[in-house]
């Protein structure tokens, strides 16, 4: 069993002050006290929906032999040492990082960040480095893994604790890289504090998690947390397309990159042929074919290929790879079937990403079939992105069926009342409204015509449908794929 030293668990942490023996030795370290084990120290952290401080005392009782909080309890325990923070979600990450030996400095750990575009990157990123012969590790929306060992994800961004300890798998298994998403919940809760990385990319920053944040500025001031905390020996690697990139290096340390299609960048990419066959580039001067779709993918391989090789990949290797690379799953993804009809199922689940889709597939398509959308939006997230996602899908489709997502606590029926509102009054013709979302999809297939497309949005890789507060077995990707086949 692995043990430590408190007072060098808690070194370099914001500590106010001890009351008790710091130099007795703990056996791991929980935030939830349901969790504590033996020996352990148990960190109380104060969360939106709950508060760790009322737990101090059962956390005590499973054994845990020091407590690190904001506030020391009322009633103080002899042989248990205290330890008052200024803010124990900061000293968790620290902790963390200590406990499991700093495992982020043992390897090239490179994030992502942005609205749209992270999973994709990261797992990108991944692939290739993979099949050029480099153990790695990924952290992602979709699926954790170290090398080819899958580990399954409950976070974007887990918990500092997971992630380090995740981190220091990785290490003991070999990996040289690690690539994970870097959200802007991780960041505001202080999850990857303390962690060592080699490398921070910026996909684009767009309307998301006002529900969170509250505002679009402090949104974007989260994302912006991550290349602040970046060192002197990093790279800061930002797409230049978005208006907020300059924004998002103004004061790191890091060296500062670009890439881009539209704009001036340090590494760019120009469209050559889009297709549903997939992308030609051109990098670098030389063509390269990737199955992937879309402009958008198409920033996103750009993106790979200056992490590549600011990551210490040779030019050459990179651009040889970026051709087998095949996207995350439930990312436009494609379906065909002997109906003719084309299916695709996409994670889309704010407006900008449903328009980047829809564009694209109008820019691809001949516009003599029909595109038929089916989406929904989330319950208990941001609702002032429902109308939009709604106006956005209604415009860009021939037509729209809004349907139920992860309505969790909420009725769904009264968060397609409020997706409707965004409508415009030419446009009602092409809406339809079905709760339940293996019918939307069943009516999708059934009003199309051989040639139509279907797009499928919202949930992609999800394999659930979570209402009030129960998760059922959902996929879209099977639930299409079965309607076609049964056409």
């Amino acid at each position: 069993m692995m043990t430590m030293r408190l007072s060098d668990l808690i070194f370099n942490s914001p500590i106010k002050k001890v009351e008790g023996n710091a130099e007795l030795m703990v056996s791991g370290i929980a935030f939830d006290s349901r969790e504590v084990g033996e020996g352990n120290v148990f960190v109380a952290v104060s969360g939106r929906t709950s508060d760790g401080h009322r737990f101090i005392s059962q956390a005590i009782t499973k054994g845990a032999v020091a407590v690190v909080c904001e506030q020391l309890p009322d009633d103080l325990k002899n042989d248990v040492c205290y330890v008052v923070t200024e803010n124990s979600a900061f000293t968790l990450a620290r902790m963390s990082s200590s406990f499991f030996g700093h495992p982020s400095s043992k390897l090239r750990l490179i994030g992502v960040t942005g609205t749209n575009g992270k999973t994709t990157v990261a797992t990108l990123l991944y692939q290739l480095f993979m099949r050029a012969g480099y153990p790695s590790g990924l952290l992602s929306t979709v699926e954790n893994r170290i090398n080819n060992s899958v580990v399954q994800a409950t976070h974007t961004t887990p918990d500092a604790l997971s992630l380090n300890r995740l981190l220091a798998r990785m290490v003991d298994e070999g990996c040289s890289y690690a690539f994970m998403e870097v959200s802007s919940h991780a960041l505001d809760q202080f999850r990857v504090t303390g962690l060592n990385f080699a490398g921070a990319i910026f996909t684009n920053l767009t309307h998301d998690h006002l529900d969170y944040h509250g505002t679009f500025a402090q949104y974007r001031d989260a994302k912006k947390l991550f290349f602040d905390m970046l060192g002197s020996g990093a790279f800061a690697l930002v797409n230049n397309d978005d208006r907020n990139a300059s924004f998002m290096v103004q004061n790191t340390k890091a060296a500062i990159y670009t890439y881009g299609l539209t704009t001036e960048a340090d590494f760019r990419a120009k469209i050559l042929e889009n297709s549903f066959g997939g992308l030609i580039l051109r990098i670098n001067e030389a063509e390269v074919h990737s199955p992937m779709v879309g402009s958008f993918n198409a920033s996103n391989l750009i993106g790979v290929f200056a992490a590549a090789v600011l990551g210490g990949m040779a030019k050459h290797e990179a651009i040889t790879g970026i051709s087998s690379l095949t996207g995350a799953e439930g990312r436009f993804e494609l379906i065909r079937s002997s109906s003719g009809i084309t299916g695709i199922v996409d994670y889309a689940h704010t407006p900008d990403a449903l328009e980047n889709v829809l564009e694209t597939i109008n820019a691809i398509r001949s516009h003599n079939e029909t595109l038929i959308t089916v989406a929904g939006a989330g319950g208990d997230r941001d609702r002032s992105k429902r109308p939009e996602m709604a106006r956005v899908a209604a415009m860009l489709s021939n037509k729209l069926i809004l349907t139920s997502d992860n309505p969790r606590s909420e009725k769904p029926e009264e968060i397609i009342a409020e997706m409707r509102k965004g409508v415009e009054p030419q446009h009602y013709s092409r809406l339809l409204a079905i709760t339940d979302r293996r019918e939307a999809i069943r009516t999708a297939v059934a009003l199309a015509k051989p040639g139509d497309i279907i797009l499928v949005a919202g949930k992609g890789h999800e394999k659930y449908q979570e209402i009030m507060g129960v998760k059922h077995p959902f996929d879209d990707k099977v639930e299409l794929t079965e309607s076609l086949n049964n056409r």
